[in-house]
């Protein structure tokens, strides 16, 4: 009896260990826990409606259920990717102010839009602030849960919230390339982009996301928040962010 709780207990460590090691070697072992902290130090402030939400186990086991996430390519493509990933929903949830010293320092502060004013009950939720039925409904169908019934679970649920930026990260949609293979450099323009402006770097992730908004208008804030976040994270991670960082001169994918 002793030797069989033994092997079982031996079993058990050796699940953990593979577990943690998985980790390690996917999106873990480039965004440890305390490079989420050090990217996200404000994410859990009492300032923050979020605080308490976005934690770092809810993301890696969001990212382990879309495997080429932030780990596809070499170092330097992860760690660009992964830059892009957190400046564009570090955005989308900020509470930094504009101009202040640490305005790229409030990442993950909001977990819905402030107003709820847009397409409801389908308003921004999430860190790529989920937005529209549509997107709840490819969301949901995408990672098994009915959010279109349910689309409270965006800001109720971490793990579920992470997946649907990710799943919204991952996925292209109609003319629009997945900004996972623009962060990847994967991304041929066709001559419809091409005659738009349309042209690869981190300023197309912005056009992908909310280029009607902010795309083709000349400089904006909201372009100059996205951008001072990644170039923040590849500073933190130690990669280049590359060419083409805004979007001032495209036009966006719906023009």
């Amino acid at each position: 009896m002793a030797r069989f709780a033994a092997l079982a207990a031996l079993a058990a460590l050796l699940l953990a260990v593979a577990v943690g090691g998985a980790a390690a070697q996917g999106v873990g072992s480039v965004i440890t826990q305390s490079m989420y902290a050090s990217m996200l130090p404000n994410r859990d402030n009492s300032l923050c409606p979020a605080r308490g939400f976005y934690t770092y186990d809810a993301f890696i086991a969001a990212a382990n259920t879309f495997p080429g996430f932030g780990t596809t390519g070499s170092a330097d493509d992860v760690k660009r990717e992964l830059a892009a990933f957190f400046g564009q929903t570090s955005h989308e949830t900020t509470g930094g102010t504009r101009g202040a010293a640490d305005q790229f320092q409030w990442g993950y502060c909001f977990k819905e839009e402030i107003n709820k004013a847009t397409s409801p009950p389908y308003y921004g939720r999430g860190p790529i602030q989920l937005t529209g039925q549509s997107n709840y409904d490819l969301a949901g169908r995408a990672i098994g849960k009915d959010l279109v019934s349910n689309p409270d679970l965006v800001s109720t649920d971490a793990v579920v919230s992470f997946r649907t930026a990710m799943w919204f990260w991952m996925t292209a949609q109609g003319n629009k390339p997945s900004s996972h293979d623009v962060a990847l450099g994967r991304w041929t323009p066709t001559a419809a982009d091409t005659a738009a402006g349309r042209v690869p770097g981190y300023g197309v992730i912005t056009n992908i996301i909310n280029g009607g908004l902010e795309c083709g208008m000349g400089q904006n804030d909201a372009n100059v928040d996205r951008i001072g976040y990644y170039m923040r994270y590849c500073s933190i991670l130690g990669t280049a962010t590359g060419g083409n960082l805004d979007c001032y001169t495209q036009r966006n994918f719906a023009s």
